[in-house]
């Protein structure tokens, strides 16, 4: 395989450079790991200047390293630990939005995200809904479901009298490459930004949007199919029970039309119940 000379007036590029993405080009590699460069030397940096918080884990002997290239060779544990005092630090939703970009120890923000996903829509909804992680539109815009999935949801929520009671997010924050469904370590690690969403809005209801997002919130081994239109109810730290309500997936629905019923059938559950509350004293 050869390289094409440049078509621009800009000066000739380095020969040793050329010469490199030949070879590679050679080898067969004709994708990157990711659509944006990334500096190994700045990650590596970071691994050099962990935050405090890993000194306090490397005396407790913590095991099970997280060996990301900005994980400063965290453990899972401690990693979640550290979102959890940031998290609670943040006393409204810019405060949380901007902990979680400047969080380094979730594995997915070194795969090749742009930027951190956190949430839209109205800051005191009474209905968060909760997806499973970003795609390639939010990664771009930085905004939850606004994909042809996200489109599909808002249209939905429309129908249903919804579209101004909603708060929007994920459980994780960072794209997964491939658009992957997010491990379960990597949803325990963004689980306390979670948490405290939740904490802020203070929503009367949640809404867990598909097999990854109800999982992962309500520690049930189900598959989406079985714990769909089923109420049930969400502890968090400050043990304030909240109604729950797991539904199916918008880019699931785009794959199997003849489910749009069921969701449906979700989202008029879910505005029943809303309003039903409005009204209690």
């Amino acid at each position: 395989m050869s390289l094409s000379p440049p078509l621009s007036s800009d000066p000739a590029p380095d020969p040793a450079l050329v010469s490199l993405l030949a070879f590679w080009a050679d080898a067969g590699v004709d994708t990157t790991y990711s659509e944006q460069p990334i500096n190994r030397l700045e990650a590596g940096r970071r691994r050099l200047e962990a935050p405090a918080q890993v000194a306090a884990a490397v005396v407790r002997g913590e095991p099970a390293l997280v060996l990301s290239p900005v994980g400063g060779g965290v453990g899972p544990a401690t990693a979640t630990a550290i979102a959890r005092d940031q998290a609670r630090a943040a006393n409204t939703l810019d405060e949380l939005a901007a902990a979680i970009a400047a969080f380094e120890l979730c594995p997915l923000r070194s795969m090749g995200a742009r930027q951190s996903v956190f949430a839209r829509g109205r800051p005191d909804a009474p209905v968060m809904i909760i997806g499973e992680g970003p795609g390639a539109d939010e990664d771009v815009q930085g905004l939850p479901f606004v994909g042809k999935a996200g489109k599909l949801l808002d249209r939905m929520l429309a129908a249903a009298g919804l579209s101004e009671a909603v708060f929007i997010t994920n459980t994780v924050f960072w794209r997964p490459p491939g658009n992957r469904t997010p491990t379960a370590e990597e949803q325990a690690i963004c689980a306390p930004f979670v948490a405290r969403a939740i904490e802020l809005v203070d929503p009367r209801l949640l809404v867990l949007v598909g097999g990854a997002a109800a999982k992962s919130m309500l520690g049930r081994p189900e598959g989406i199919l079985s714990l769909r239109g089923r109420w049930t109810d969400w502890t968090g730290e400050d043990g304030h029970p909240r109604p729950v309500l797991p539904t199916l997936h918008p880019a699931f629905l785009l794959r199997q039309p003849a489910a749009k019923k069921h969701a449906w059938a979700d989202l008029l559950s879910v505005a029943a119940r809303l309003e039903r509350d409005r009204g209690s004293p």
